[in-house]
């Protein structure tokens, strides 16, 4: 089968969507022929693993500016994707609130190709009223006249599929399908492990270490860790990301501060955190978060995220929702992480369980192959019974 991928970005980017995005296309690239459309504002992926790549030529003005990801293609990528859709027997589209996927949307349905959505992310709760208001709008007209046509739409998580179906009306029940987490990689230390990877970030055994990763916007949280860091002198922060704002600028002594860190880089940063936190104003089902708790490290995250999750209790701790005024709660949250950090050391393999059992990315892409046999199906009996 030939299948289209259509992302905004490809997984050199960093972020989740597309992280998770080139993941499965590499899965599925084990049985189906895959082509993936994405901006070519980045280097492609180093290890194709039999994916065709379809570049786009973008301009990624808006992210640069407001840390906002809304690439735009030109007129020839255009032509590229609209060939692109002819070739293809299915469309997959991952998000529908990007330029280039809502061109991939019209391509499909005008060369008569059926389209899977996956949707990642809810209504992000942007700091500005105006970001927050227009992202509702888009989501209420675009997105939601989108979803409706779409052959199928696929959730990575029980709140953006309990959010948005509040407002669309779903001819077919959509599915819920979790990304996978590669817990080959991502997976708890060995004994010695954990001090191994501490001391290779320049930290003793017994110093309380939070790690964050994610991209450096206020969406994710940025100005909430900020305002922790500082009423939290005596806990070390480990920053992982990349973005418009720059915690080294805090001028804190307790944080350092990781551009470089992908993959299997990231994974001694995990191993040695005592707890990873992620204070975003809005996620589906953070990548971040499975790798965390597959390396056995807890997570404190909003009580949203936290619930879609379903840890046992302890694994995964809620946070408040909201923003930098929330931050005297958050800290109590992670305190209390600290304090209770020995009886939890020893349940690492636990943790660790409970991602591996929870999240497959074969057992995912199987449920996608499945998915895409079924509507692809479906479409020649449609176009026969015609």
């Amino acid at each position: 089968m030939k299948i289209l991928v259509v992302t905004h970005f490809y997984s050199t980017h960093a972020g989740g969507i597309e992280l998770v995005a080139g993941t499965l296309a590499a899965q599925l690239a084990r049985s189906h022929d895959v082509t993936w459309a994405a901006s070519d504002c980045d280097p492609l992926p180093g290890d194709d693993a039999g994916i065709r790549f379809l570049p786009m030529r973008s301009l990624n003005a808006i992210e640069r500016i407001t840390g906002l990801p809304f690439p735009l293609w030109g007129p020839g990528s255009l032509i590229r994707l609209w060939r692109g859709c002819a070739r293809a027997d299915v469309v997959h589209l991952h998000d529908l609130v990007y330029f280039g996927n809502w061109a991939a949307f019209a391509f499909a349905r005008l060369r008569g190709r059926p389209i899977l959505v996956t949707q990642h992310a809810g209504l992000i709760r942007y700091p500005s009223a105006v970001l927050r208001a227009a992202l509702g709008m888009m989501h209420r007209t675009i997105v939601s006249v989108l979803m409706r046509r779409a052959t199928r739409v696929v959730f990575v998580s029980s709140i953006v599929r309990e959010y948005f179906g509040g407002f669309v009306r779903f001819d077919r029940v959509p599915e819920l399908v979790a990304n996978g987490v590669n817990t080959d990689l991502y997976s708890p230390p060995e004994a010695g492990g954990r001090a191994r990877a501490r001391a290779e970030l320049g930290f003793d055994s017994v110093q309380p270490i939070v790690a964050f990763v994610g991209r450096f916007i206020e969406t994710k949280g940025l100005p909430t860790i900020e305002r922790l860091a500082r009423m939290l002198p005596d806990v070390t922060w480990l920053l992982a990301g990349w973005g418009p704002i720059d915690p080294a600028a805090w001028n804190a002594s307790n944080v350092r501060v990781f551009t470089g860190l992908r993959g299997p880089t990231l994974v001694p940063l995990y191993r040695a955190a005592d707890v990873l936190v992620l204070p975003s104003l809005g996620e589906g089902l953070p990548l971040v978060v499975q790798e965390a708790l597959a390396c056995g490290t807890r997570a404190i995250v909003d009580s949203e995220t936290a619930r879609a999750i379903g840890a046992p209790a302890g694994m995964v701790v809620a946070g408040p929702l909201g923003g930098p005024e929330t931050a005297d709660v958050w800290a109590g949250v992670v305190r209390g992480c600290i304090a209770d950090r020995e009886t939890w050391e020893g349940r690492r393999g636990e943790i660790a369980e409970f991602a591996r059992a929870r999240w497959s990315w074969p057992s995912t892409a199987a449920r996608y192959s499945a998915l895409f046999d079924a509507i692809v199906t479906a479409g020649g009996a449609s176009s026969r019974a015609r």
